[in-house]
């Protein structure tokens, strides 16, 4: 099998290489600062200015949701190409979220675009494709190894009452990734 980069990898690597040296490598210093005075603010979890003033310029250079294979929505890059990108950004803790590539808004918008009905994806894939908002994702359970599907405790149990159908949700959640973000307005949800 042959791994070298193809021309096309080798031009976006480029590209995302040289805007992390215009735009994210220089800001690393103000990166902490506005983390810092959010958290000493007891705002931790407001959005950085400084993300927000990037984004655009991100989305301008071309360098938007690169994760998706879906060229209609995303770059159209396969994950063979899109790896060698996603370890350039991955230098800087912050950067993906940049390029609209962050977790874990990625694989919530990989399952809107999959599996999502066309409501859904008005409502809540297009807004994260934009960056306006942000998801969470819960599978992190505190008695068993979660990261593996097959031992998630939590369980969803669809109930028939009198006011319709319903879900009810029985669980312990260890941590939900993104939950704190205030533009948070989807939750993914694992159970059985």
């Amino acid at each position: 099998m042959d791994f070298n980069f193809s021309p096309r990898t080798q031009e976006m690597q480029g590209r995302v290489k040289a805007f992390m040296d215009e735009h994210v490598y220089p800001a690393e210093k103000r990166y902490w600062q506005e983390l810092r005075a959010n958290t000493e603010a007891g705002k931790r979890w407001t959005p950085l200015a400084l993300i927000e003033e990037l984004k655009p310029k991100a989305r301008a250079a071309g360098l938007w949701n690169l994760f998706l294979p879906e060229s209609s929505r995303g770059a159209g890059l396969t994950n063979q190409e899109y790896a060698p990108l996603a370890e350039i950004m991955g230098r800087v803790p912050w950067a993906s979220e940049v390029f609209n590539c962050s977790a874990p808004d990625t694989g919530n918008m990989e399952v809107l675009v999959r599996y999502g009905t066309p409501e859904q994806q008005k409502q809540w894939l297009e807004p994260l494709l934009e960056g306006k908002i942000r998801s969470a994702f819960a599978m992190t359970e505190p008695a068993v190894a979660s990261s593996d599907a097959t031992n998630i405790e939590a369980r969803i149990e669809r109930v028939h009452g009198g006011s319709g159908d319903y879900y009810v949700i029985n669980a312990r959640q260890w941590l939900t990734s993104g939950a704190g973000d205030p533009r948070c307005k989807i939750m993914m949800f694992m159970g059985k």
